[in-house]
């Protein structure tokens, strides 16, 4: 099968200068590396085909070779090299090394900086589940919490060296935290097995840390909560987490707070609910009650005459306050009216009087009892 143009496999013009020959190389490499595409039988001959194009092209002289014999300039003799010059799957290390890693960065979570990774890890962040109660999510607060964890080593300020000299580069990855392998085709890299990844060494390790910078230790932290939070919401405090490794940031402390159920008042967003009970005199007369705020008052109710119970009246202005601002929220009070128990033989007198000529007072309870006999009807018929 004859040859195609390497000019046309790498999908550059002849006059192209040699980075948009490494540009064109890197963009076909990741397009048809055999990892990416296990479902194509061609993918391993087209790989092949574009280093085979790249390592002529990148390479001046045979690049200039090339340009005036083609493909004929490395065959019968011609040009001098291993096996006459060849640019053969042999040299395809030598092709792939150059952007190995632009290519792996994709898949082994990207390249190192500044040649080497840091010996310095950010450390973990740390959660603390905090409740509160309404009067406290409604007013905000201060409180005190003991965070277990972890704290940078004071006597080798986070070094994890003794007497706090500093780490020295890794002879095996020469600061780089990773090794290379080459197997064959492929090129392999891991993780350095002498520094763990981190590029640097510790050659005595303090005694206190053990070399990781870092002890264990309990701290206390004052907490801000501000008025509004609810159940779920969740302050940062920056850099209050794990300390870092070897000398690294730490990490952040988020609280997540849970607010108390109330004996009194439900919430529901910015709003309060008050279940109120009121006795039938009243509910049935009309008067008020007393009704207690989350901010610790108190507000007079009127009661309408012929309140059903259900019946819901606003309190504008004393509910939650809105976490980002936004105002205050309302209070909804809930009439219960109540069915008075362990009655005296003379009220049990009056309510049997009052049931004889009560027929017109109970509009609701007529109203139903009339959709049931009709129910009734429809269900003979």
């Amino acid at each position: 099968m004859a040859k195609r143009d390497f000019y046309e496999v790498l999908g550059v013009a002849r006059g192209a200068s040699a980075d948009e020959i490494k540009k064109a190389y890197r963009t076909k490499a990741k397009e048809l590396h055999p990892d990416r595409n296990k479902d194509n039988p061609d993918a391993e001959a087209q790989f092949k085909e574009v280093n085979e194009a790249y390592d002529v092209l990148k390479d001046a002289d045979k690049k200039a070779a090339y340009d005036r014999f083609g493909h004929g300039a490395f065959e019968g003799g011609m040009g001098g090299g291993p096996r006459g010059g060849g640019y053969g799957q042999g040299d395809f290390a030598s092709a792939f090394s150059d952007v190995f890693e632009d290519l792996f960065g994709d898949f082994m979570g990207g390249r190192g900086q500044g040649g080497g990774r840091s010996r310095a890890t950010r450390g973990s962040d740390l959660r603390y589940n905090m409740r509160v109660t309404l009067e406290e999510a409604f007013a905000g607060a201060q409180k005190q919490i003991t965070v277990p964890g972890s704290a940078g080593c004071t006597a080798c300020n986070g070094t994890g060296a003794e007497g706090g000299v500093e780490p020295v580069t890794c002879p095996t990855c020469s600061g780089m935290g990773k090794v290379r392998a080459q197997n064959g085709f492929f090129t392999v890299e891991r993780t350095c097995p002498t520094c763990g990844g981190q590029g640097q060494v510790v050659k005595n390790p303090c005694r206190a840390c053990h070399g990781s910078g870092r002890i264990e230790k309990e701290r206390t932290l004052a907490v801000n909560i501000p008025a509004g939070v609810e159940t779920g919401t969740r302050i940062r405090l920056a850099g209050e987490g794990e300390a870092g490794l070897r000398g690294g940031p730490s990490g952040d402390l988020y609280i997540f707070i849970e607010v108390r159920d109330h004996a009194i008042f439900q919430r529901d967003g910015v709003t309060l609910f008050c279940r109120v009970p009121v006795s039938i005199a009243s509910a049935a007369l009309g008067g008020e009650v007393e009704v207690p705020t989350i901010d610790g008052g108190r507000s007079r109710v009127k009661i309408p005459a012929g309140s059903q119970s259900g019946r819901q009246m606003r309190l504008r202005g004393k509910g939650m306050p809105a976490l980002r601002g936004g105002g205050i929220g309302d209070m909804v009070i809930e009439l219960a009216v109540e069915t008075p128990v362990n009655l005296t033989a003379r009220q049990k007198e009056l309510l049997r009087e009052f049931e004889k000529i009560e027929a017109e007072n109970n509009p609701e309870g007529a109203s139903f009892f009339k959709k049931v006999k009709t129910f009734w009807d429809g269900m003979k018929g």
